[in-house]
Parts: structure tokens; C-alpha cells; sequence
């Protein structure tokens, strides 16, 4: 089966590619503000 849509176009990269950028910077983000601190005082 053949999908219409050409995934390998520019805009299409481009679109994934800010997905994945943004869903890094929010799972570093969680891990600094969320389970770093978690850690630090869990150990303390």
C-alpha cells in the first residue's frame, strides 16, 4: 500500500525535525526541574 504523501520532502523533515528537537528540550527540561531535584533531596 502507497501513501499519497512524499515524507521525504523538505517541509516534511523540517516538521519532524522540530518535533524531536522540541520533545528533547522538554524531556531534558522534566529531568532538571522535576526528577534532579527528586533525587538531591531523596539522597539527603
Amino acid at each position: 500500500m502507497e501513501l499519497p504523501v512524499d515524507f521525504t520532502h523538505p517541509a516534511w523533515l523540517a516538521g519532524f525535525g522540530t518535533v524531536i528537537g522540541y520533545g528533547l528540550i522538554i524531556a531534558v527540561l522534566t529531568v532538571m526541574v522535576f526528577l534532579i531535584p527528586y533525587a538531591f533531596f531523596a539522597f539527603l
